[in-house]
């Protein structure tokens, strides 16, 4: 018997609402919660056939048997025949690259014909690979989906932002785009070829790479008459769309530090969402005792968040990484928060595992406070941080610990180690746990084509 858990709080929004009871039997694809009356939110379907050992406020738990690796050839309830959008809503799609909002919303209002929908395939954190593995293997599930938000979205134009180095990924798309696909007639879709570096699938680095305009801190693509969503979301799209698939599946990167799998990185397809960290972790080859490695990361190196083996997948998982233990840093350390990267927070959690107190904070210069949160003014280009990093030494800082986007750790390292300040990363030991290049200076253009 394998325990699976529903969180009813996994996008932006309310919480959903409950709709099965403690011993209620579920067939895989029915519903568990409804999306919140009047507010924002989406329901919950269960990934498996089994039944529901309990319901709280917080979550839903299901025990089922016998259950696969992937699901993908797992037969499920179908979503009632309704119009395009109305689907992609009782899906419970929500956006699978970033904080998951309800994609239903995003595309209730049309672009219009001047409009462009743009496919996220940047990949843009270290280590996560499904998406583009994804693209690899079936590019005209993506490519379908792509057709379809951009009819949602009422407008001709579609662009593929994509990393010049996936040159597989963009073979296999041009392959299918030459050919064609049912629904493509009519549409203008292009591909874009995108630097190296990160954070270059953040949103509205995006749209500046691909339109040309430096949206504001506080804009929305729709500013400009675009609409981004990433691969993944795209695919659900068309899964819901066409076959009636509720979202209830997801595609992982496991990697880092497996018992059987040491250093390696591993893609899954759909995954059931619900199943437990410790489950998958298993799956992928067991992990060493809880001393032989630093910490679960869920996500990626950059924007992750420290997990437990307890946890659940949720929609809006992309990776579990098990990293390379936290060496010992010098006694007292300064933060350099980054708006693309780990905020204060997360940031303060590592320096505690680095063994150091946190004796300064200061922020780049360009993450602008927004609300509860920061952003980047113009994400993955900046103007230097030497003057941060004169201020943490002065506040004491023996060492400095960094979050930050390729070019503004290239600004880090022309100044802290002339200062005698170690530079440590908050993507450092998941790096180390697939034995990457750690993010330090860039020392040649190759580097970032």
């Amino acid at each position: 018997m394998e325990t699976f858990i529903y969180p009813l709080h996994q996008s932006i929004g309310a919480p959903s609402v409950p709709v099965v009871e403690v011993g209620t039997e579920v067939r895989r694809g029915e519903m568990l919660a409804a999306a919140p009356e009047g507010k924002l939110g989406c329901p919950i379907h269960a990934s498996v056939t089994g039944r529901v050992a309990a319901v709280t406020a917080d979550a839903i738990t299901v025990e089922a048997e016998d259950v696969p690796v992937s699901m993908t050839d797992v037969p499920f309830e179908k979503l009632a025949p309704a119009a395009p959008l109305d689907m992609v809503r009782a899906s419970g799609l929500v956006g699978l690259g970033g904080a998951g909002f309800p994609a239903a919303v995003k595309y209730a209002k049309p672009l219009g014909p001047s409009g462009t929908v743009i496919m996220n395939a940047a990949e843009c954190e270290p280590i996560l690979s499904h998406n583009i593995d994804a693209l690899e293997q079936h590019p005209e599930a993506a490519l379908r989906g792509l057709a379809i938000a951009m009819d949602l979205a009422g407008t001709p134009h579609g662009v593929i932002a994509i990393k010049g180095i996936h040159t597989k990924a963009i073979a296999a798309l041009e392959h299918v785009l030459s050919g064609g696909l049912p629904g493509m007639a009519g549409k203008d879709i292009q591909l874009h070829k995108l630097k190296n570096i990160y954070p270059v699938g953040e949103e509205r680095a995006i749209v500046r790479e691909v339109l040309g305009t430096l949206l504001d801190v506080t804009d929305l693509p729709s500013a400009v008459g675009a609409i981004v969503s990433n691969i993944e979301t795209l695919t659900r799209m068309h899964e819901a769309v066409d076959l009636g698939k509720p979202l209830m599946d997801k595609d992982l990167t496991v990697a880092g530090k497996l018992e059987k799998h040491m250093g390696e990185t591993l893609i899954y397809h759909d995954v059931p969402i619900g199943r437990m960290v410790s489950a998958m972790l298993d799956i992928a080859g067991g992990t060493m005792a809880e001393d032989s490695y630093g910490e679960l990361l869920m996500g990626g190196p950059f924007t992750g968040h420290r997990t437990t083996s307890g946890a659940p997948i949720v929609k809006t998982t992309g990776g579990i990484i098990v990293t390379e233990c936290f060496p010992k840093a010098p006694p007292q350390i300064g933060l350099l928060v980054c708006a693309c990267s780990a905020a204060e927070a997360r940031m303060r959690e590592v320096a505690a595992s680095l063994g150091s107190t946190v004796v300064g904070i200061e922020y780049c210069k360009q993450a602008l406070p927004v609300k509860a949160a920061r952003k980047c003014k113009n994400p993955g280009i900046c103007p230097g941080q030497v003057a941060k990093i004169l201020a943490l030494k002065k506040a004491g800082a023996e060492a400095v610990l960094i979050g930050n986007c390729t070019d503004c750790t290239n600004t880090v390292m022309t100044c802290a180690p002339a200062l005698g300040l170690p530079v440590y990363h908050v993507t450092d030991q998941a790096l180390r746990s697939v034995n990457q290049k750690l993010i330090r200076k860039i020392h040649t253009p190759s580097q970032l084509r």
